[in-house]
């Protein structure tokens, strides 16, 4: 019986080195399933997102392996859920990876997924207490838990995808763990075997520079996967270390993401927004490449797998313990890095994020604004004046576009010295590329000099300067993102490439009507907005 895991792992493997291929000369022939890269991506081009097809191709070769070898005595049922259930979260997954659904849709529908397993019998029914043996019925509230469980481990998962490798590699960790914690039971141990075969074959083609990606589809899969194999190896629904183990592999992913929701949620950014501010992103920023961060952060998570064993191993007895070990490990390494600074600098980050919140509410507000514009504008210049005029009001000196057949350029005619700038391709290019500048000190930028006409005047105390680094940098990312919006809703609606020369249909501009204008634009435009035909 100790062969049979290693055939498994050997069966998932083989399924996945033997599939992998075939889907990446698909896309890339026939430009399937590539989306360009988002601002808050690593990657400069365009890479396949649908490597979890690979995967639930080799989950399924290895439940149809187990059936055939070993028929179920009893347990066909629970079989039969984990296997549907974790389908379906990888079919919402691909859904996303292929028309992206919105936070709210994808969180809708992991919640009804959650409560449509925990209603066929997969759930956490017990609480037992580790120190004491007793055992506490959770009833209705099991089943709030088990919801709240599942669809944590998915988006876990989800959220650590943001490096190659990365998530590829901890889920491999928590698969032998699993693996190893699920050993009673042949079928949950086999399962995990094969899955841990199939994510080691996967990081041939995931590893820094990867070649294909989990996308959604795959990082959801395994995700709720890990969550229903904790849930089914917890001894029938009773909560013991067989759950407990698992989170300290994923202590780095928690801590992240805890930050992360609480930066968000201070600054009055929406929570499920993506952006380059997890600690992977912090540590390729500091300089290391994307293959020193995997294996940093491997070896890290190494270290708590291990403290994961130890805590399945005492039965629970250890986990406090092992607990105060896992913060003292994490407030070292933050201590070796020079961005964990601010974090325990608790005063100056809720103030800066106090004072930052109403400008990025205000930032928000103006960007669904310029969303809705891509609708009503009739041509891209008209779109393009809709831009600039946000700029302007969130404070940007200089604002550049650069479109297939050409570039627009405005800047304000005035030295303010230093400034900040960010440069971003959007998606690859297909929307563009956007340059903004805004000056970094406050120096002037929002009080004109007292020799300036009275219009020059308005002109220049329309906002005041985005001086700050910070705020700057999402003011930015959130300008891009609505141009990129905007722009889509143009390009879909008119069906016309974006290009400065492009106007939509006659129909289109008689039926949705005027688009309401910005203020006049300054002199200094080079290549200057036209205004739109009546």
């Amino acid at each position: 019986m100790s062969i049979l895991p290693i055939i498994t792992g050997l069966l998932g493997m083989g399924i996945v080195f033997l599939l992998v291929p075939p889907i990446q000369r698909r896309c890339r022939r026939a430009n399937l399933f590539l989306r360009p890269p988002d601002l808050h991506h690593t990657h400069k081009a365009p890479v396949p997102r649908v490597g979890g097809i690979a995967l639930a191709a080799a989950f399924v070769g290895i439940e149809i392996f187990i059936a055939a070898c070993f028929p179920a005595r009893g347990e066909a049922g629970q079989h039969a859920v984990i296997l549907a259930g974790s389908l379906a979260m990888f079919a919402l997954g691909l859904w996303d990876d292929l028309t992206p659904l919105g936070a709210r849709r994808k969180l809708l529908g992991q919640i009804l997924i959650s409560v449509v397993v925990c209603y066929f019998g997969i759930g956490i029914e017990n609480f037992k207490i580790p120190f004491t043996g007793t055992i506490i019925n959770l009833g209705a509230w099991g089943v709030l838990i088990t919801v709240l469980w599942l669809v944590s481990m998915t988006n876990l998962i989800n959220l650590i995808d943001g490096v190659d490798g990365l998530a590829g590699g901890i889920c491999l960790m928590l698969m032998a763990l699993l693996a190893w914690v699920g050993h009673q039971n042949l079928h949950l141990g086999l399962v995990a075997s094969g899955m841990a075969g199939a994510l080691l074959g996967f990081l041939w083609f995931n590893f820094p520079p990867a070649r294909i990606y989990l996308g959604d589809g795959g990082a959801y899969f395994l995700g709720f996967q890990i969550g229903l194999f904790t849930i089914v190896s917890s001894q029938k629904g009773t909560i013991l270390a067989a759950l407990v183990a698992p989170l300290f592999v994923l202590a780095l992913p928690i801590v992240d993401t805890a930050l992360a929701i609480l930066r968000r949620g201070l600054q009055g950014l929406p929570i499920f927004r993506p952006d380059r501010r997890h600690i992977h992103h912090r540590l390729i920023d500091m300089g290391l490449s994307r293959r020193q961060v995997v294996l940093s952060l491997y070896a890290l998570t190494l270290v708590f797998l291990l403290m994961g064993f130890a805590a399945f191993l005492s039965r629970g007895q250890l986990a406090p313990t092992l607990l105060g070990i896992v913060v003292l490990v994490i407030l070292f390494c933050a201590g070796r890095l020079s961005f964990s600074r601010e974090w325990f600098a608790v005063g100056r980050v809720l103030g800066n994020s106090v004072s930052m919140r109403q400008e990025i509410q205000y930032a928000l507000c103006l960007t669904r604004w310029l969303t809705l514009e891509g609708n009503r504008r009739g041509s891209i210049e008209g779109l393009w004046s809709d831009l600039l005029f946000l700029a302007q009001l969130l404070g940007f000196t200089s604002v550049k576009l650069t479109l297939a057949d050409g570039e627009r350029l405005w800047e304000r005619p005035a030295n303010f010295g230093t400034s900040h700038s960010a440069r971003h391709v959007l998606q690859g290019g297909r929307y563009g590329v956007l340059e903004l500048k805004a000056p970094s000190s406050p120096e002037g930028a929002g009080f004109p000099a007292a020799s300036q006409s009275f219009d020059e005047q308005s002109e220049m105390s329309f906002r005041p300067g985005v001086s700050d680094g910070r705020l700057f940098e999402i003011l930015s990312e959130l300008l891009a993102e609505g141009w990129i919006k905007a722009a889509s809703r143009w390009e879909n609606g008119s069906k016309t490439p974006l290009r400065f020369d492009s106007r939509a249909s006659a129909h289109r501009n008689g039926a949705q009507g005027k688009s309401l204008a910005g203020p006049p634009l300054p002199q200094h435009v080079y290549g200057p907005a036209q205004p739109e035909p009546n």
